[in-house]
């Protein structure tokens, strides 16, 4: 027992002189490297400390630009270090504009907005990867997950019941859909014959779905066809969406008689709770069958509508109208933005786009009107050629302005319902088309 007793004390005494030692090598460690640290301070003084601070400052960094500086792999010029980004500011800033003062599609382009004006605040660097902005991206838009989602609450959100009543308006949104692949010949053109600007057939196909005026089907299809042009292509295609009321008229106007706008469409019928419910499964069931490719943006699509038609589940189908859609909307907004740095949105290829998009937009536009003059000539009941123009994707707000157009001929010509037929196959048709796309290309 002794023994023992004895034993302890030395194993005690052992560990405690280790401790000390490894305490006191510590300390001496911590002060040769404060040593040597305070070896390189030189005392400052309050104008230096200032001047340090303003080196520090993204005002600094767009007066006196850096030569070779990297971001994200890509060289930003000293012209978007510093003028470039006062450009993209004051393009947020008109973003801004838009969508307060003249209610452009405000949902959308504030969030973008807002993100383009944070992605291009210089130092902070919140686009980048560790940024919440990239982080953002990569979850959502470059995984293709947001643009799903958005497609699922589109689905709680719209009634198929004016299609169903009418299918041959389905046509005016299939002929809609003729600016998507007329932009695809159009970006090839550009490519070969500017000798600036260089498009892939991918971006072409990425480009063309602006046509379609859908933002969600833009971004899907931008993300695995031509990623580097994302910010460019969702930009464009929600600003054209925002612009239907501006853009649309003259082209319908152009296109249609008096006696044609003044065209009164017969009363839809009623369609039954069964029907409804059939339509999406239907719908899902062909995808998967004809064109599989489509079925991520369908089968989203069917899913919030059959929630909304089955009428059992009205908690999750609220949630994906309400809630989730506005969640989604506002990260993918954000996540857009991040992509209008001034280096990646201040080249050739933006302008590119831009005008590419705007023809797409246009040729949706008309391919739907002359669609349904073609039809007035083959059918026994007229349809109004305004509706046409519907056939774009751009729900409800395409039908709308065929609506308040046809009541400027006549006040009494209600068109509203009559237009949601091809607006909502217009949706369809653009997932179709994309589709297409993603299946050659994949």
């Amino acid at each position: 027992m002794r023994k023992l007793l004895v034993f302890l004390l030395l194993l005690a005494s052992t560990t405690f002189l280790t401790a000390t030692l490894s305490a006191e090598d510590t300390v001496h460690t911590a002060k040769v490297s404060a040593a040597e640290a305070n070896k390189d301070y030189k005392s400052k003084s309050v104008a230096e400390l200032f001047g340090s601070l303003y080196e520090s400052t993204g005002l600094n960094a767009m007066i006196n630009p850096k030569e070779g500086l990297m971001s994200h792999g890509i060289e930003v010029s000293t012209f978007n270090q510093g003028f470039g980004r006062v450009i993209m500011v004051i393009i947020c800033f008109t973003l801004f504009y838009l969508a307060i003062s003249k209610g452009f599609e405000p949902l959308l382009l504030i969030p973008i907005a807002f993100g383009g004006f944070l992605a291009n605040i210089p130092v902070a660097d919140i686009a980048g990867p560790e940024g919440f902005l990239g982080i953002l991206f990569n979850m959502g838009v470059s995984t293709g997950l947001f643009p799903l989602l958005i497609f699922m609450g589109v689905g709680a959100m719209t009634d198929f019941g004016p299609l169903i009543a009418n299918p041959k308006t389905a046509l005016l949104g299939g002929a809609a859909q003729l600016g998507i692949f007329g932009t695809i010949v159009g970006a090839a053109v550009l490519t070969k014959y500017t000798g600036v600007i260089d498009f892939s057939l991918k971006d072409a196909c990425a480009i063309g779905i602006i046509g379609g005026a859908d933002g969600p089907t833009s971004i899907f299809v931008a993300s695995r066809l031509a990623p580097d042009l994302l910010g460019a292509i969702a930009v464009a295609a929600y600003s054209y969406m925002a612009l239907v009321p501006i853009i649309q008229p003259p082209i319908m106007r152009a296109l249609t008689t008096k006696a044609e706008r003044s065209i009164k469409m017969e009363q839809l019928r009623e369609v039954s709770k069964l029907e409804k419910m059939i339509f999406p499964l239907t719908v899902m069931i062909l995808c998967i069958i004809i064109l599989p490719d489509a079925t991520p943006l369908i089968g989203a699509l069917s899913l919030g509508n059959f929630a909304k038609e089955s009428g059992v589940v009205k908690r999750l189908s609220d949630t994906m109208e309400n809630s989730l859609i506005n969640i989604v909307t506002i990260f993918l907004g954000l996540s857009v933005g991040s992509k209008l740095a001034a280096e990646k949105f201040l080249v050739p290829e933006t302008l590119g786009i831009i005008v590419l998009g705007l023809v797409a937009f246009s040729m949706g536009t008309a391919g739907g009107i002359v669609m349904a003059k073609i039809m007035n000539k083959f059918s026994k009941h007229k349809v109004n050629p305004l509706i046409g123009s519907a056939g774009v994707s751009a729900v409800p707000m395409a039908a709308r302005v065929s609506n308040k157009e046809g009541m400027k001929e006549d006040p009494t010509n209600m068109l509203l319902m009559h237009a949601m037929g091809p607006n909502v196959a217009g949706v369809i048709g653009s997932a179709v088309a994309a589709g297409v796309l993603l299946s050659i290309f994949k």
